[in-house]
Parts: structure tokens; sequence; C-alpha cells
């Protein structure tokens, strides 16, 4: 296929190049009707949103320019259909799962899933089968499941619809997706992988083995994380025959938008060919300077950049070295401390942060000055660390971490609940998710049994800074639970 080609992006610009006008939304009218101040911001940005048909592409989209996208995106990375979503891998995943296991159906799932596939239980039903992650006690971290681990969990439910396993994890750890797939595809059904985190991942061998190369089913990816597309751009893929294509097309329909931005199809489109062309090449680039960041990193005193503490038989069996990950516990302050002045006082934001690490996510866009950046906030931060209070949050064990379900998430969910106050919950049946953000893993999910533990960690963990948004009442004063 001719991938010099981005039928969305060069449509927009003929849309622009041609003069076109629609008596059609957006309101704005590519920006004539916004207010100066917005324009001022948003600038040509305005311009180019416009309605997808009749717009972009006219009634009946006979331009094809979506379709032809798709077609491109698949060509790139080699999977057989590829399917464009704008409300982020969010969606995308849900409609993976109620492509896989809808109606009345269960999903074999590790516990270390995102908040969006809670999401995705609690709208459709779907039964969860649950796989404790593989756990780092020392270290309180958490490690995808094996291929054992899989294989055990079909073994005691072999009638689930099919597996779903999130990798690379937020922290760019990855599992063993090739024996993962194998072992799916021994009982004849499907692996989904949640890979928002590895869009970049197809262009370059030095990167962890992409799921379609390991033999996934159906594959997410969220082209703005580790990719150059805007915010809630998505892409999930699709190979086999285990999947029905034209229902997950339908599940997808059932969720999204019917107003899509053309400007995250844009960006996608974009995107695909720049890799395409480039991605090689700079995805070598990013690899060298987080190399060269690693080296610098690690000279400071108290900080690990982890690596070997990610990998080996008992832990993850392939590192995304983009995402550099820092346990700074032995400096005494929490990750959420190092964020927060960090921001305030060197205008740095990281995308991670917990009880004793912060996580610098790299992309093809930082250079050895990012990095010089970054290392002397961190270097300022530590030079001016004299006596770090000690936090108090009361830190779990994987035995207390892994809560029974008592009923499904979605009875849980929309059953009748009340509120109780969080010292009163432990032996209550959750009725809302509770989830330390980012990464985005909730320690409680709805039908599960909440135990004290939980709630003295997630209390202290607040009060140390962590965040919670989820919850009715995101200061865990009170818990919402089922209804006796």
């Amino acid at each position: 296929m001719d991938h010099s080609v981005a039928p969305i992006l060069d449509a927009l610009a003929d849309y622009g190049r041609l003069g076109r006008y629609g008596f059609t939304p957006p309101g704005h009218r590519q920006g004539r009707g916004a207010d100066p101040r917005v324009r001022e911001v948003l600038g040509g940005a305005l311009a180019a949103d416009v309605l997808a048909a009749p717009g972009m592409d006219d009634r009946l989209a006979r331009g094809h320019h979506l379709a032809d996208a798709e077609d491109l995106m698949a060509d790139a990375v080699g999977a057989e259909y590829a399917f464009f979503s704008t409300c982020g891998s969010s969606l995308s995943v849900k409609a993976a799962m109620m492509a896989v296991a809808g109606g009345d159906g269960g999903l074999i799932l590790g516990r270390d899933s995102h908040k969006s596939i809670v999401a995705g239980l609690i709208f459709s039903g779907v039964r969860p089968y649950w796989i404790t992650p593989r756990w780092d006690a020392a270290r309180h971290f958490s490690h995808p499941p094996s291929p054992q681990q899989v294989r055990a969990a079909w073994q005691a439910h072999p009638d689930a619809a099919g597996a779903l396993i999130v990798s690379p994890s937020p922290y760019g750890t990855c599992a063993d997706l090739e024996g993962i797939a194998a072992v799916c595809h021994e009982y004849g059904k499907p692996l989904i992988v949640d890979e928002a985190w590895g869009a970049h991942l197809p262009f370059h061998t030095d990167l962890p083995t992409w799921a379609m190369d390991a033999g996934a089913d159906i594959c997410v990816v969220s082209v703005h994380k580790m990719g150059a597309g805007f915010e809630q751009g998505s892409v999930f893929h699709v190979q086999g025959d285990l999947v029905d294509r034209d229902r997950l097309s339908q599940c997808a329909d059932l969720l999204m938008t019917t107003s899509p931005n053309v400007m995250l199809y844009a960006a996608i489109d974009g995107w695909r060919r720049q890799m395409v062309e480039q991605g090689h090449e700079l995805l070598t680039g990013a690899l060298q300077v987080a190399a060269y960041g690693r080296e610098r990193l690690i000279t400071l005193p108290g900080i690990t950049v982890m690596e070997d503490e990610l990998l080996g038989v008992e832990a993850s069996h392939d590192l995304d070295r983009l995402q550099i990950l820092m346990d700074v516990s032995a400096t005494g302050a929490t990750g959420y401390e190092i964020a927060d002045w960090l921001r305030a006082n060197r205008r740095i934001d990281l995308g991670h942060s917990d009880h004793r690490r912060v996580l610098a996510t790299l992309a093809m866009s930082d250079d050895k000055q990012s990095l010089d950046t970054l290392h002397d906030g961190l270097a300022a931060w530590r030079t001016r660390l004299k006596h770090p209070a000690p936090h108090d949050i009361r830190l779990l064990s994987p035995q207390e971490l892994q809560l029974d379900t008592v009923i499904s998430p979605r009875d849980a969910f929309f059953g009748p609940c009340e509120d109780v106050p969080a010292e009163h919950a432990a032996g209550r049946i959750a009725a809302e998710q509770v989830t330390p953000y980012p990464p985005g893993i909730p320690v409680i999910v709805p039908g599960e049994l909440i135990n004290t533990a939980v709630v003295d960690y997630l209390r202290t963990g607040i009060a140390a800074g962590m965040n919670v948004p989820d919850p009715a009442d995101p200061q865990l004063r009170t818990l919402r639970v089922v209804a006796r």
C-alpha cells in the first residue's frame, strides 16, 4: 500500500483549500464564531474541527477516507483489520470485552487491570475470573500474570469466552504474551490485550514484542500515550477468526460518540505515515536518549532507576525502556512529594507517582536536553531534602490486597446501596470502585468484600498525597456498599 498518503489528513486539507462551508455542526464554523480568546489559545485547531460527514466526507462517506486510513494502519503494523476510536482505549477495550463475552459470558482477567476494564464489567455484566498478579512484597509492586497462571485459570474456568491481559503495564513491564496467546488458543479462545501503552511497539525490534506479533486476537492501543496523536485517540487491531469483526465494530458503534472529532482521526492517520516512513529512526533515537537518561539519573543519591528489579522468572517478561521508573524510598520521601515539588518549583510534570516511586514516560519528542532538565530538577529537589517526614501509609501484604468477589460488579454497582463510615466498611460488599490514579488500577472493585487492611491503606495513602478520584467521597470518609 502507498503509505505516503494520509487520507484523513489530506481530506481535511482539501476542506480548507476548497473553501467548503457547512450549515452543520460544529456551530463555531471553523473558528469564525469562537470567542477571540478561545481562538488565541486553540489557533488553527478550530479550522480543522469539521463534521465527519457531511464535512470531511460526503453524507454517505463515499470518499472512504476513514476506511482507507484504517486499512493503511492495519497494513503498517501487520494486523488484518484496524478500527479508529476517538473515545480513547477506555472505549476500545469495552467494545472488545463486549464483542468477545457480551451477553452472558465471562473473561479471564489480570487483577491488575485498568479501571476502564472494570467499567466494562459493570456495563456489560461480563463475569470476571480474576488472576492474581505476581507480587514483589519487598517493593510493593505487581507483575503481569504468567502463562502458567493463565493456564490454571483456563483449567478452573474452561467456559470463559476469552482472556484479557494488560501489557505493557503503566510502568512499562510486559507479560509473556506469546506464551499466554498459545495457552488461550489451545482452548480455542481469543486473547484480548490492553496494550494502551504500546502503540509504538510494532515499529522497532528493540522494543517488547507487539501483541499482534505475539499472537493476540485483539489489541487495543492508545496513540496519544506513546505515539504522537491527540488525547483520546485509540486504535484496536484484529486478526484471526476467533473474534467476530462485525460484532466488534457494532459494539464499538454502540459505545462510540456519533460526533467523532476528525482531528483525532487525522492525527492517528498522520502518525501512522510518520512511523512507516521514519519510525525506526525516531525510536532508535528515543531509546538512545532513554539510555542516556538512565545513566544520568542513576547517579542521584537515594534514587534507584529500576530495570533488573523488574525482570526475571518471577517478575515481568520484558520491559519498555522508554518508561524510566525510579524508586525513591531510600530518600525517605514519597513519590507524591517529589512530583508535587517538581511541578511547583521546576514546571516539570511526571505521569505517575506513588508512595515510593516516580515514573518518567519518554517519547520520540524527548532529547538529551529534556532528560538533563529532569535530572537537574531531581538533583535540586535532592539537595533541598533534609529531614523528610516519614509517611504513615499502611502497606498491604499480597493476601490483604486480594479481595474476594462476592457478587458481580454489575449487580453491586447498580443494586441498592448505602454510604457507611469507612471505618465500618470492613465486611461489607463494595458498590463502587476505588482507584488510586494514576496508574488507574482499582484497589476495590464493586462486588468485592472489603477488609480493614485495604481501607487503612487507602485512607493513610490519601493522607500522604494519594489521588483517589472515583469513589463518591474521594477523601474516603465514607464508602458506598451494597445495602443489607
